[in-house]
């Protein structure tokens, strides 16, 4: 164990040494990502952009990707014109941006509100802006040293030293029916740096007081773990009091391979939801090793989780994962990924075995007799016509053809599968997007035979949000009508066979899946029939650079027939002020 420490502390200290220039990530929930969404449908083959499977992104690629194609002081004289009326844009051929030959031009593929949104997200991330930085200064500094850019409170940028410093703030006051007022008391700091453009560092934290609606209190009650959260504490007797913190260090080994040693959360997918790795359980400490070169995108992830959660003062057991995914740009609009994973526990230590960044983890679990939890998948992510994307998943935990062909329901056949399409300026409307999805997830996916070893950190799903044994579709509408304006509309449907205190169909991850009744009979939603619905409705407004006052309606309705018990009804009416924070959501 002390060799291992030695190590690692002797890798996090040499390897900067000798790193190239590097950068930090996007925050989750940036307002940047469905902006990279359109674009890499829009340019179908951008060589940064299309690797968009494995996220956070990358602050610095991203900017890479839009001065790739939009590039020069030209563009930000252009945005300028833009923020007024798209017709004088079109007018003004003297002020439109340089763009790379053999591209389809902007006036085809952008709207004015893209590129509104292309110079903000340049504006967020100007540390790595090549371009003239000067549209990005604030004409009146608060005080004169606050706020001297428009997107950070303070910022420092100097030859060899960047430092970006803003406060974290979210109010949310709601009404739910037949509760207590529901709210969300958030306040904090992040930052983000570069030294010597060597060693790049991220930090964001926050101290949180929340209630949140019933059912999520009841989430709560059942799994002991806050969605999101890691330790947490009660407050006021319905609330939940906890502390938010994150932050990566980020260098890279050699042009080509981006190194992240962080405590945050991951996400691997194109669609809403991911059947390999999402962001809704807590954050937790990992290693990546990311590695982009020619048309191949090949990502390592070593993972440190808990086994459990807690409520007071104790020491939790440790389990551990390793994932890899690598992504194929196969044609110049196809991209497709194959994915790896195995979860185990040790007495506190690391299989060795499982630190090979090379691909098949499944060998190496079947070496060690199979005792952990291997996993594999595949994804596709097809670009089409400059508008319209398809995007799917293939989760294997278990694949046996002949049981699968006998069609008797065994239980070891634990598989989800997902399809997903985004069709941007639907119906020839500007920045007004569509997106639909299935998810469907057999029995006894993501479990195991022992309690350490199933798919899950902090008692919280580290996929799907459902666990398993379920179906459920998804519709999103996304409309920006101007600039500043956020519209969105979501409508999520499932069906879940849920389990008894006597009987296990295979929907709550954390049984162990030997406490079965049979291996025979278990089709997917079979069990307690459940049925749900979530329907939402957000407006969101951005007063000024990354404060937003949102508004929000959100029905969510359970029926149980066999268990009234069980079953939930909610509208909540909520109001808010965040600024430099994503939007909590409450859409499981």
């Amino acid at each position: 164990m002390q060799i291992k420490k030695t190590t690692l502390s002797w890798l996090i200290f040499i390897i900067p040494a000798w790193t190239l220039a590097q950068s930090v990530n996007l925050p989750q929930g940036a307002k940047e990502n469905w902006l990279i969404n359109r674009m890499d449908i829009k340019l179908m083959n951008d060589s940064s952009l299309g690797f968009s499977t494995t996220k956070p992104y990358l602050r610095k690629t991203m900017v890479e990707g839009i001065e790739r194609y939009i590039m020069g002081a030209k563009y930000t004289r252009a945005v300028t014109v833009l923020q007024s009326s798209d017709s004088a844009y079109q007018n003004d051929t003297t002020r439109r941006p340089l763009v790379i030959q053999d591209s389809p031009s902007v006036d085809q593929l952008f709207t004015a509100t893209d590129l509104y949104n292309i110079h903000d997200a340049l504006m967020n991330s100007s540390e790595w802006v090549t371009g003239d930085l000067s549209s990005f200064q604030s004409k009146k500094p608060l005080l004169g040293a606050f706020y001297k850019t428009k997107g950070d409170f303070l910022q420092v940028n100097q030859k060899d030293f960047f430092l970006a410093v803003n406060p974290v703030i979210q109010q949310i006051q709601a009404g739910e029916t037949g509760s207590q007022h529901v709210y969300l008391n958030s306040k904090g700091v992040n930052f983000r740096g570069l030294i010597a453009r060597k060693i790049g560092f991220d930090f964001y934290a926050t101290d949180n007081q929340e209630k949140p609606p019933l059912f999520v209190r009841q989430w709560e009650q059942k799994f002991s773990a806050v969605p999101g959260a890691g330790f947490y504490k009660s407050f006021k007797t319905t609330g939940y009091d906890y502390f938010d913190a994150r932050g990566s260090i980020h260098f890279n080994a050699t042009k080509y391979i981006n190194i992240q040693f962080g405590y945050d959360r991951n996400f691997i997918g194109d669609g809403y939801r991911s059947l390999f790795l999402s962001d809704f359980s807590a954050s937790y400490l990992f290693l990546k090793l990311n590695t982009h070169i020619w048309k191949i995108n090949y990502q390592n992830l070593f993972m440190e989780l808990s086994s459990g959660s807690s409520i007071g003062d104790k020491l939790l057991p440790k389990k551990y994962a390793s994932m890899h995914h690598l992504s194929l740009q196969a044609t110049r609009w196809l991209n497709i990924g194959l994915f790896e994973s195995v979860i185990f526990g040790r007495a506190n230590h690391y299989e060795f075995s499982y630190l090979n960044p090379i691909i098949f983890l499944r060998s190496a679990e079947q070496q060690n007799g199979s005792p952990d939890n291997a996993n594999i998948g595949f994804n596709f992510k097809a670009n089409i016509a400059h508008t319209v994307q398809l995007y799917g998943q293939i989760m294997l935990d278990e694949f046996k053809l002949s049981e699968v062909k006998a069609g008797n329901g065994w239980w070891g056949n634990k598989q989800g599968l997902q399809g997903g399409i985004k069709y941007i300026d639907a119906f020839k409307i500007k920045n007004f997007d569509l997106q639909g999805e299935l998810n469907y997830v057999r029995p006894f996916t993501y479990s195991h035979n022992d309690s350490v070893a199933n798919y899950s950190h902090y008692n919280q799903p580290l996929a799907h949000p459902l666990g398993a044994n379920f179906f459920e579709a998804i519709g999103i509408i996304r409309y920006q009508p101007a600039p500043r304006w956020n519209i969105q509309a979501k409508l999520i449907v499932f069906k879940q066979g849920l389990d008894t205190a006597n009987s296990d169909y295979g929907a709550n991850i954390f049984i162990l899946n030997g406490n079965r009744a049979s291996d025979y009979g278990y089709k997917t939603t079979h069990g307690v029939k459940s049925t749900g619905a979530n329907a939402s409705l957000w407006i969101g407004y951005e007063v000024l650079e990354n404060l937003f006052i949102d508004a929000s309606i959100m029905y969510r309705k359970l029926s149980v027939p066999e268990d009234a018990l069980l079953a939930q009804k909610t509208t909540l009416f909520s109001v808010g002020l965040r600024l430099n924070m994503f939007r909590r959501e409450y859409d499981y």
